[in-house]
């Protein structure tokens, strides 16, 4: 059997910078990862199966299996390395569905790499890439699996400052939120767009992150929360945590993070909101 985690993305700033001609938004966006992961295990079979178990499996019960990347991902890779599609996968779910972490896209990378592996395909990087990004824009960069700055529609994919050890503190108030619906509610026709603000000098803490992200925002917030108003009260909530250096949303949402300078503040953090706001998920960790 080989195993591969699927790290969760997190946006720690994101500007809407344009639109295409073909309704697709450009995106200036900082990506890091943190220690949230699910699990991706492939064993050899007689056919491609698909098991899905972990405390969040339950939110992909009943997804048709073509739309499932996982399997996307295991039957592109066979047809373009030419072998059979023949693998067990199972894939352990611990990062919320349509939540802004990147978990679909994380699963398919961690799938390519696992298969590449059980399926012995030798496939250069670049073709592998170019696979990766016709399951979806934030596969390449799960691929990549590194702190990333952002561009395009979120398929240009270039190194990024050093980042400073951080801990971080993600919060869902238990609403999915799918990507198209925050567009939606973004699109204003003839409205002005931010300019794009790379971070260009490493930062030396989390403080000086967190003021960094913090200039910088993220776009679709107030589109979101017009969808899931319950964003407005964890960003509130987080912000109002001890320690916090700037709580914002992550990617489209609906979930938030907040960076502290310690996984111990983190923890205490989460303790609190988990005791006064029990139907929220949460999860403390680092960034990686």
């Amino acid at each position: 059997m080989i195993t591969r985690e699927a790290r969760a993305k997190l946006n720690l700033y994101l500007r809407v910078v344009g639109r295409r001609a073909d309704g697709y938004h450009l995106l200036d966006s900082l990506i890091a990862f943190c220690d949230l992961a699910d699990t991706i295990a492939v064993a050899p079979a007689g056919e491609l199966t698909l098991t899905i178990d972990g405390p969040l499996a339950g939110a992909l019960a009943g997804e048709p299996p073509e739309r499932n990347l996982v399997l996307r991902a295991a039957r592109a890779l066979a047809g373009r390395a030419g072998v059979a599609p023949k693998a067990a996968i199972r894939l352990t779910k611990r990062i919320p569905v349509a939540a802004g972490l990147g978990g679909g896209s994380a699963d398919a990378a961690a799938t390519l790499l696992a298969l590449v592996d059980l399926w012995r395909v030798a496939m250069p990087e670049d073709e592998l890439f170019d696979l990766a990004a016709s399951l979806g824009a934030d596969v390449p960069m799960c691929l990549a699996g590194r702190t990333a700055q952002v561009s395009g529609v979120g398929e240009r994919v270039a190194p990024a400052v050093a980042l400073p050890a951080a801990a971080v503190l993600l919060v869902n108030p238990g609403a999915p939120l799918p990507t198209p619906a925050v567009f939606a509610a973004y699109a204003r026709p003839g409205a002005a767009h931010s300019r794009a603000a790379p971070l260009e000098v490493a930062p030396t803490d989390a403080a000086t992150l967190g003021s960094s992200l913090a200039a910088r925002g993220n776009d679709l917030t107030d589109a979101a929360r017009a969808v899931v108003p319950a964003i407005a009260d964890v960003l509130r909530v987080l912000s109002g945590t001890k320690g916090c250096r700037v709580a914002q949303m992550s990617g489209s949402g609906a979930t938030c993070f907040a960076l502290y300078d310690e996984p111990d503040t983190a923890r205490a953090a989460m303790i609190a909101i988990r005791r006064d706001h029990a139907g929220w998920w949460t999860h403390a960790g680092t960034l990686t």
